[in-house]
């Protein structure tokens, strides 16, 4: 009885820093600058829980990290919107099989500089705003003051999500400022009285910009971006947040995409300014 005790606690000890390196993960993740906390986050805590884990992630905007996930550069793309057609057609022209995976979902705030009296706006005058239709903030209800629009560059999913969703597919104004990161819209918009811009929930900083309520029924109700109205969709401008990889890549980026799936993930999420898959 005491060999055979002795004979299972030396398979056990052998077995167990097997099973630890099945949890070990190295890769790299690159795109969305909306996703970039939040997977800095997962890297974080996952690299200090699983010894000789090596996460790294870089931000750069959507495109720029599915344009890498193509050209073999990164394990993982994140994105704030979903792979174009074109996109996946290149993975496929390649031989290789996509996955797509929601990680979280994110409500996408529209901001101005705390100065500004305006509070809430229509999807309409949104739309204006953006296009440039609507060039002073006295045409919606505020000073005699001219608009700044700020916008993220055309690698930026939001960038897409905000034309599509907010824009109806009509192109930006030709004055619009395009900023490189996320963090360069709140800082801008932040120091700028006329602007405007948009970023994801997380990114919003109360002493450094106003968010404003938004309506998608003309003007009947207002929503404000937070995860609680994002959470029960009463939000409208609220989208998924997607990690990308090769199927080929599956085993070895597994055991970290199970861990941001796991409630101990999604209360990371949660935490850090996001909304929880349920």
């Amino acid at each position: 009885m005491k060999r055979n005790l002795v004979m299972l606690g030396l398979a056990i000890s052998l077995l167990m820093p097997a099973a630890m390196n099945a949890q070990k993960v190295v890769c790299k993740i690159k795109g969305s600058d909306t996703c970039l906390p939040l997977s800095q986050k997962f890297a974080e805590v996952y690299n200090k829980n699983h010894a000789g884990s090596g996460i790294s992630v870089v931000g750069g905007g959507s495109g720029v990290g599915i344009s890498a996930l193509i050209s073999h550069t990164t394990d993982i793309a994140q994105s704030s919107r979903k792979m174009k057609m074109d996109e996946k057609m290149k993975v496929q022209e390649s031989g290789r099989a996509l996955k797509e995976t929601i990680i979280a979902y994110d409500a996408l705030a529209i901001i101005v500089n705390p100065s500004n009296p305006v509070s809430q706006l229509t999807r309409e005058q949104l739309a204006g705003i953006f296009t440039g239709k609507i060039t002073n903030w006295k045409q919606v209800g505020g000073p005699d003051l001219k608009i700044i629009v700020y916008s993220r560059e055309t690698s930026s999913g939001t960038y897409d999500f905000i034309k599509e969703h907010v824009m109806s597919n009509r192109n930006y104004t030709s004055s619009a400022l395009m900023m490189p990161a996320t963090g360069a819209v709140v800082q801008s918009v932040s120091q700028t009285k006329g602007a405007i811009g948009y970023v994801g929930l997380a990114y919003v900083e109360k002493k450094e910009v106003k968010a404003l309520k938004v309506s998608y029924n003309g003007g009947k109700s207002y929503v404000a971006p937070n995860v609680v109205n994002a959470k029960n969709r009463s939000y409208p401008i609220t989208r998924p947040l997607y990690y990308y990889y090769i199927s080929s890549v599956e085993p070895k980026v597994k055991p970290f995409i199970n861990f941001i799936l796991s409630k101990e993930g999604q209360n990371i999420v949660l935490a850090e300014g996001y909304v929880p898959l349920s």
